[in-house]
């Protein structure tokens, strides 16, 4: 099963890629369509019926160079079974949303087939992303992290007609390219430093990395710290985090189904799940989970603000998108990686199902995209506003206060929001994601009011003629809704709930969750059972002394402490969490406050867009006059691409220019044409010169070379 999960998505791609004329156009989509909804269900089969235990599936012979030997294998663990049913299931809903979008694209002319290449690139892309979730060594993960990259490059310049829609292909080639760098050299320095790159041999060097030290230019770095960084820089371009964030934006140039698969729940995520893959190394590095903790805080902040003044409908929830993969990193960086799988999940249904729903929009407004041209489209488009309205319920976290019931993302971005209070002790993660969560509601929620309520705006024709999706396109919706709805408070337990709960669910043995429950007060160390080497034997027990709590001793402490597990040791379970890392312990004993703060920022955020944008329409302008530089400064993005075009773009293409016209121009060309047009001819023609035909000429030669010859003779016979 696990094997035509990974494979069948595959299988459609080659033969819409290159059958299509054999199967037709038509069937093309049919068959993978067909092919990702069975991989779902296979999905969700194995999903619900994994019973946290890990698996190993080999399939091939990878890599076998010196001591390295790799094979192909599937790892299916429970971080595993949730990425399967994310990536399948919003594939095959927006597979099956795509017969509808794409049915009548004005990007192409009459009688282009586009439907097969773009089916096929689809498919393609969910089979690597299948891949990159699957991996069992770095390696491998690396291929399906490329793979994505290629086809996210396929499908955002799929009109590559528009040249916007090229450059846009191309930045996020480019700038996923120097996150990518990073990562590779994080592989690297774990295979220089454990001689391995399977997952089991590097988490069971883990505890034995946390004491080695690399010397580079004279300074001696941790090698933990170093290579997480290094890790972490790759999930920064993948998960377009700050500084690396500007292609993600600029992707939206694709169509639709493009952003809901790639930019809403897959793509952007694979960072995210390879920092909780990588928890066994990640907790061995205090400094670098701080950094995590400040860059995720950063972006959540800095897209928000940014989403605050956005006018393309898509442009919003890209940002929007862009703050949500900050919260999932902050969760990451203090340690409860559950509560970032967990928002992870929850986000795939409610962001696909705006995604999906601001294409719906589109479709009926004649492909418009700018909201300052929508207005009172609920009567014209009831079932689209209803699952727009669903996904901002849950993306603004609905729910109530102190409670487990609410939409997905009341109990999610909650549980990330406590977790960054626990975790910095208050600090800078947890201050930074209350106002995101603030300006995330207020641009959610003037979203929803400029698209459908107040008054018509724009072109009076193109609102006469808006109408509802077609039912092809209105069922992935309401499937998303469900998830949008319940996926929070049916797995809440699981990823958030008692120790019990998310250990047996993740996996983790139950001495595990004892030895964190002793470590509060008693300090008592606990055995860590070897998850084993490749071979599957035992490595070692080795025994953990928590230093418990002091009065000085707050949650971000604990959170940062690095765990004195012996060498050899290698944690068992999908992620790991040291024993002296209680902030998820620390965080469902928050303060009421805390805990009731996000609700409080979401309410906030709400009356403040229904000022804004009912009550009072012309406020957002007079306040956008008033402060004119603030207001160009968050429409221009931080002016971040200016920045990086002055930086960085402009003085490559100068350096490009100069070595064009000074280097190739002038010095190669101009040496070659001087040296074949210039010098040859010269000497060329003293030579012609010397050739005169006349007998005397050269007899007068060859005198002057005898009594050269016999000067040289007589003048070397005496100096011997």
């Amino acid at each position: 099963m696990l094997q035509l999960i990974l494979f069948l998505p595959l299988i459609g791609a080659i033969i819409a890629g290159f059958g299509w004329r054999i199967v037709t156009e038509r069937g093309a989509m049919w068959i993978t369509t067909g092919l990702l909804f069975v991989a779902c269900a296979f999905s969700w089969v194995t999903f619900l019926g994994f019973d946290g235990e890990l698996v190993k599936v080999s399939i091939l012979p990878f890599i076998e160079s010196g001591t390295l030997t790799t094979e192909w294998a599937i790892r299916l663990d429970r971080l595993t079974a949730i990425m399967l049913i994310v990536v399948t299931t919003v594939s095959a809903l927006v597979h099956l949303y795509s017969f509808g979008y794409m049915a009548h694209d004005p990007q192409w002319k009459e009688g282009e087939s586009y439907k097969p290449r773009f089916f096929a690139y689809l498919s393609f892309f969910t089979f690597a992303m299948l891949a990159l979730v699957t991996a069992d060594n770095l390696v491998q993960m690396f291929f399906g992290w490329e793979g994505v990259g290629v086809a996210s490059y396929l499908l955002i310049g799929f009109y590559y007609r528009k040249p916007s829609a090229s450059a846009a292909a191309i930045k996020a080639f480019v700038v996923n390219r120097v996150g990518d760098f990073g990562f590779a050299l994080g592989i690297f320095a774990l295979y220089y430093l454990t001689d391995s790159i399977d997952f089991d041999t590097v988490f069971a060097e883990a505890p034995r990395l946390a004491g080695v030290n690399l010397e580079f230019l004279g300074i001696s770095w941790d090698a933990t710290e170093v290579v997480v960084l290094l890790l972490f820089i790759g999930a920064m371009g993948k998960s377009a985090q700050l500084l690396l964030h500007t292609w993600l934006p600029d992707a939206m140039e694709g169509p639709t189904p493009v952003s809901a698969l790639i930019h809403a729940a897959t793509m952007v995520t694979a960072g995210v799940f390879m920092i909780c893959r990588m928890s066994p190394l990640v907790e061995f590095a205090p400094d670098a989970k701080s950094i995590i903790v400040f860059i995720g805080a950063s972006t959540a902040f800095f897209a928000a603000t940014v989403g605050l003044v956005q006018n393309d409908i898509k442009r919003v929830i890209a940002y929007s998108t862009c703050s949500q993969l900050g919260y999932m990193f902050v969760a990451a960086g203090v340690g409860v990686y559950s509560a970032a799988m967990f928002h992870l999940f929850t986000h795939a249904f409610f962001k696909a199902m705006l995604f999906l729903g601001a294409g719906s929009v589109i479709h009926a407004m004649h492909h418009e995209q700018d909201m300052r041209n929508y207005g009172n489209l609920r009567k014209k488009i009831p079932y689209t506003f209803w699952a727009m309205m669903i996904g901002t319920l849950a993306i603004t976290g609905v729910g109530i206060p102190l409670t487990h019931i609410g939409f997905a993302g009341f109990l999610s971005k909650d549980a990330i929001i406590e977790s960054a209070w626990a975790g910095t002790a208050g600090g800078y993660g947890f201050w930074m994601l209350v106002i995101a969560a603030l300006f995330t509601s207020f641009y959610s929620w003037r979203l929803i009011f400029m698209t459908f309520f107040g008054e018509q705006r724009g072109d009076r024709h193109t609102h006469e003629h808006a109408h509802e999706s077609p039912m092809v396109m209105l069922i992935p919706l309401g499937v998303l809704s469900l998830g949008a709805i319940f996926a929070g408070m049916v797995w809440y337990g699981s990823f958030f709930g008692s120790h019990d709960k998310v250990n047996a669910f993740f996996g983790i043995p139950a001495h595990h969750a004892e030895a964190s429950e002793e470590g509060h007060g008693e300090g008592v160390g606990a055995a860590l059972e070897a998850a084993g080497e490749g071979d599957g034997e035992a490595v070692a027990d080795a025994l953990t002394e928590d230093p418990g709590h002091s009065e000085a001793g707050s949650a971000a402490e604990s959170a940062h402490t690095v765990p004195s597990i012996g060498a050899g040791a290698a944690p068992q379970g999908a992620i790991y969490m040291a024993p002296q890392n209680h902030v998820m312990d620390d965080a469902h004993h928050a303060p009421v406050w805390v805990k009731v703060s996000p609700f409080v920022a979401m309410v906030l955020g709400l009356l403040v867009a229904y000022w804004f944008y009912i009550v009072n329409p012309a406020r957002p302008r007079q306040l956008a006059e008033a402060q004119r530089p603030l207001y160009l400064f968050l429409l221009n993005k931080w002016y971040f691409d200016e920045l990086y075009n002055f930086i960085f773009v402009r003085p490559a293409f100068w350096l490009g220019s100069f070595l064009w016209k000074k280097g190739d121009g002038k010095t190669i060309d101009g040496g070659i044409n001087g040296l074949a047009m210039g010098i040859i001819p010269f000497f060329t023609r003293l030579a012609g010169r010397a050739q005169s035909g006349y007998i005397f000429t050269y007899a007068f030669a060859m005198v002057i070379g005898a009594a050269i010859l016999i000067t040289w003779m007589t003048i070397g016979a005496g100096a011997e």
